[in-house]
């Protein structure tokens, strides 16, 4: 009975170590709020940053489907993510891309939203994607594109994965303003910082060492 029970994680004596259904379980609940997070900003007219913001942009410019544009963009950092940070890391992160491109594509067939104001679809949507990304990195996964190089910056360099993101953000942000309008784009910046600060503040190695 106790060996069910360390399997499951419940009052797990190993406190460094998830078990394979704690990593079930955070990869599942990280990529779904992730992709509820995704679909808030969409709802607006938003985007956000990294393989997500390029995905976006395709999206609103040409009408390419958002969850596939998102896998297929994510495709060429599976190799850094492999040399660089294993093979454990490289597939709960293709589990977890391929999860979220699904989850977002069945977003609008079990919800809709109305309406939201920009500037809240901002701040719960960038809330939304940071509490999913924190699930996954501390599983040891991620969302691919930027964020699998803002883990590897943090762990060879000490720079916080949530500021590297949030510089490249920025400069994907920057393009927006080719598709869309200045406000859009000032709602989507907005949505960034928020996300991009959640996960620094909240994601350190220090205070955080389970595998």
């Amino acid at each position: 009975m106790s060996q069910l029970i360390n399997a499951l994680g419940f009052w797990n004596t190993t406190a460094t170590r998830h078990t394979p259904v704690e990593d079930v379980q955070g990869i599942f609940s990280g990529s779904l709020v992730s992709a509820l997070g995704l679909y808030v900003l969409a709802s607006a007219g938003l985007l956000t940053g990294s393989t997500a913001g390029i995905a976006f942009l395709l999206h609103y410019a040409f009408g390419v489907n958002f969850g596939l544009a998102f896998f297929l963009l994510n495709l060429p950092f599976f190799y850094l993510s492999w040399k660089q940070l294993g093979i454990a890391f490289t597939i709960k992160t293709f589990v977890a891309i391929g999860l979220t491109s699904v989850l977002t594509s069945l977003q609008p067939k079990v919800m809709e939203i109305a309406a939201i104001h920009p500037a809240w679809a901002a701040l719960l949507g960038g809330l939304l994607i940071g509490y999913g990304l924190l699930a996954l990195y501390r599983h040891r996964a991620s969302l691919g594109g930027v964020g699998i190089l803002g883990i590897y910056m943090q762990e060879r360099f000490g720079i916080r994965a949530g500021l590297v993101q949030l510089a490249i953000d920025m400069c994907v942000l920057a393009a927006a303003f080719f598709v869309t309008t200045p406000s859009v784009v000032f709602y989507s910046v907005l949505g960034a910082v928020v996300l991009n600060l959640f996960v620094a503040v909240n994601h350190r190695a220090d205070r955080y060492i389970a595998l």
